[in-house]
């Protein structure tokens, strides 16, 4: 047994949810990888600020029915988890913007080792959050990142985990 698990340390996968195809497959990847090194998987979602303002009623009112939907998607993948490696993730939902929160949760959470992203295979690149954390920061990020491309089929990405 390694000196982290024996100090109760979890290494830690933690994916951004969000409601892409490709989302999936990050899921899938950073699950079976806990599963195969005993570690866990922590599901972010963030709520991100409206680009207009409402009015204050408005805006709470989108913002308890955006945690609604969040905590129900993340509900609903935490089934689809367990079925598949029998781990219970971890549920996070904050709210503000995704690199800030990302950045935050890794920070305040130590047992976090890697963080998996989701690519888009659309021909507009792979999402604004990876372009962010991959390349502006890539030399200075405090943990290894993870790539998954959308496109991978359930074979392909079982057979990488």
């Amino acid at each position: 047994m390694s000196e982290e698990t024996q100090s109760g340390v979890r290494n830690k996968f933690l994916v951004v949810v969000d409601e892409t195809p490709e989302c999936k497959s990050a899921i899938r990847f950073a699950s079976r990888r806990a599963w195969h090194v005993g570690g866990g998987v922590i599901l972010l979602y963030v709520i991100e600020p409206p680009e207009f303002q409402h009015w204050m009623g408005v805006e709470q009112a989108m913002r308890e029915e955006a945690r609604e939907a969040a905590e129900e998607l993340l509900l609903n993948l935490a089934e689809e988890i367990q079925k598949e490696s029998t781990i219970v993730p971890e549920f996070v939902i904050r709210d503000g913007h995704k690199k800030e929160e990302v950045l935050a949760l890794i920070e305040e959470d130590s047992d976090i080792r890697v963080l998996v992203l989701a690519a888009s295979p659309d021909t507009g690149g792979p999402g604004p959050l990876i372009k962010s954390l991959v390349g502006e920061m890539s030399g200075t990020f405090a943990i290894p990142i993870t790539v998954v491309p959308g496109n991978l089929t359930t074979r392909q990405l079982d057979a990488v985990t």
